[in-house]
């Protein structure tokens, strides 16, 4: 049935970012809607940022086109044109290729969501606007590697139990 039941989708906590990057997703959770019904041409997914939480590092996509709107509580959103208060019903968009480095923080005492969609291409390159670090995926997974595709530094990842 195409109708989606949110009680039996759980949210997901954390980030694939290597070592202590990793961190960046402690106060960030997911909920997978469109996994539910088995799409497959773009993602779409309600995420929770508590306080303190961030989306993402900041960052831009290559081969993805991105939009979020806010649905409950408020967030900063932080680009390259600065900072801007995100609050329910308001929208963002960042179409594929365009570089402006962006994440939402959660800099109030109370949870805030909002829901994602974005394409899904079977590979993609990312770059981190605040860090030498670029993300490769392809059906085999994710590399993260710094901007020139040279390996990561111990200075840059450290060790996840930092």
């Amino acid at each position: 049935m195409p109708k989606i039941d949110l009680s039996q989708i759980p949210f997901r906590n954390g980030s694939g970012y290597p070592g202590k990057l990793a961190k960046a997703g402690d106060d960030r959770y997911v909920q997978p809607l469109g996994d539910a019904n088995g799409l497959t041409q773009f993602g779409v997914n309600i995420v929770r940022l508590e306080p303190g939480g961030l989306s993402s590092l900041r960052h831009y996509h290559m081969e993805q086109d991105e939009f979020a709107i806010m649905l409950s509580g408020t967030c900063t959103l932080i680009d390259d044109d600065g900072e801007h208060e995100m609050l329910p019903g308001d929208c963002a968009a960042w179409p594929a290729g365009e570089a402006n480095g962006h994440h939402l923080v959660n800099k109030t005492d109370a949870p805030a969501t909002f829901l994602v969609v974005g394409t899904r291409t079977p590979t993609e390159t990312g770059y981190y606007s605040d860090l030498d670090m670029m993300v490769k995926f392809d059906p085999d997974g994710f590399a993260f590697t710094r901007k020139d595709g040279s390996p990561l530094t111990a200075d840059q990842i450290g060790d996840d139990n930092d």
